[in-house]
């Protein structure tokens, strides 16, 4: 009761009022009807699943193995030292306070060389999927409800972004078809009832056209153009119709790598590709978005004056350590960002698409309550809802998800917003 009368004048002091009573303590009530809600699964999919990926780990078992000589105990990281750089004389790309490293990174550069690595990688994607998901989502039913009930974190990630726990159904793979595998024992809670999926569209470069005011960004995303095309065309010096899926993907690439302040060696990296090539794609990026990157060294400017970084709606988060114009950039002038320069930037992105995301999940839930609709929204992964929907339902939340989406904030780039509907969540993604 004291802090009723103490807190509400420090958050208006410090601009968080509205965003706390407009958006974060009405999302909590939503979050708490989510995780009431739960979600159910297929318990009988993921067994199945879970015995065809147990003879898929044994027979990796058995070629890797195979592949080194002889048996030895594959999660030990000192056994597979010992095999991978003494008996197979790989070379060791990086080392760590133990010894030579064989993270993931590591595996990837060494499967150029040698089959064994690739199979090592294959094995611990198996084993991670088997033991994090398929095994442990059926043990995590509630007997009760016959649901699995996540949290939903409001206060964990420094972005604003919503997290989840318990487990955490936020991470499971989208693009691999193990993953899809995963998603496809997800159903909706009646039977006879459909998932909707509605996701925001690029909504990153969206935000980050909107608030750098860049011209060449909003002419694209307005004339209804892919973003991706139209960078590939100016990095790689082509008209948009001499773009190949190639070039529109390491433009992807480069798109994403300069939200995220990328270097020239981290994108040389990441694309395979000479240091200077990559750096001759930041420069041909930043000279054709001009609008973004004199944004991107606004935010970092003022970063440096305030020690902090704001969102979209006014979401603070305290960042020091910004270095000014001159140090932030090579001796060629291109940028060049330490880590608080581009946890800043990112910040002000990925935290602003947070606060896009909430609002429209308040506004998505409000509709649906107002037409008196039984669907309901089930799960939220970042820039995806989720709902489910009574078949009779289905168009009309789906309509509603789609409008509220779109209108949840007025920006100078359309909002694009897509929905599929399926009978399982992976169906939504087919």
């Amino acid at each position: 009761a004291e802090l009723a009368g103490i807190l509400p004048p420090l958050l208006a002091d410090a601009g968080l009022d509205d965003l706390f009573t407009r958006v974060e303590m009405p999302l909590a009530t939503l979050l708490a009807d989510m995780e009431f809600r739960g979600v159910r699964i297929d318990a009988a999919a993921l067994a199945a699943l879970s015995a065809d990926y147990a003879v898929r780990l044994a027979t990796l078992e058995t070629e890797i193995h195979a592949l080194a000589g002889r048996p030895f105990a594959i999660a030990s990281p000192l056994q597979l030292r010992t095999v991978l750089f003494d008996e197979l004389g790989l070379p060791v790309v990086k080392r760590g306070k133990t010894g030579p490293s064989t993270d993931a990174e590591v595996l990837e550069e060494l499967a150029v060389g040698h089959p064994l690595p690739a199979k090592l990688l294959e094995h611990r994607k198996f084993a991670k999927l088997k033991s994090t998901y398929v095994d442990a989502l059926p043990a995590l039913v509630n007997p009760t409800t016959g649901r699995i009930h996540t949290s939903f974190n409001q206060t964990v990630t420094a972005t604003g972004r919503l997290s989840s726990s318990d487990p955490n159904l936020q991470n499971i793979p989208i693009r691999a078809a193990e993953g899809q595998q995963i998603r496809a024992a997800f159903l909706p809670g009646e039977e006879g009832w459909r998932f909707i999926s509605a996701d925001y569209s690029q909504i990153e470069l969206r935000i980050l056209a909107h608030l750098s005011g860049d011209a060449a960004m909003r002419a694209a995303f307005a004339g209804g153009e892919d973003i991706h095309a139209r960078t590939a065309a100016a990095v790689f010096g082509v008209l948009p119709d001499g773009v190949t899926a190639a070039m529109r993907r390491t433009a992807k690439a480069v798109n994403f790598g300069i939200l995220y302040g990328q270097t020239a060696f981290g994108l040389a990296k990441g694309l395979g590709i000479p240091q200077g090539e990559a750096a001759a794609f930041i420069a041909a990026y930043l000279h054709t978005f001009a609008g973004a990157a004199a944004f991107m060294d606004d935010v970092l400017d003022r970063c440096r004056r305030d020690g902090c970084v704001t969102t979209i709606l006014g979401r603070r988060r305290a960042i020091k350590d910004v270095r000014d114009r001159a140090g932030r950039r090579t001796a060629a002038g291109v940028f060049a960002l330490s880590l608080p320069e581009r946890t800043a930037v990112n910040t002000v992105v990925q935290g602003s698409a947070a606060d896009l995301i909430k609002l429209a999940m308040l506004r998505v839930d409000g509709r649906l309550r107002r037409e008196g609709l039984r669907a309901a929204l089930v799960l939220q992964i970042h820039d995806e809802l989720l709902l489910e929907s009574p078949p009779d339902e289905v168009e009309a939340a789906r309509r509603a998800t789609i409008e509220e989406m779109r209108d949840a904030l007025t920006l100078e780039v359309p909002l694009e917003v897509s929905a599929h509907e399926g009978d399982n969540w992976a169906e939504c993604h087919a």
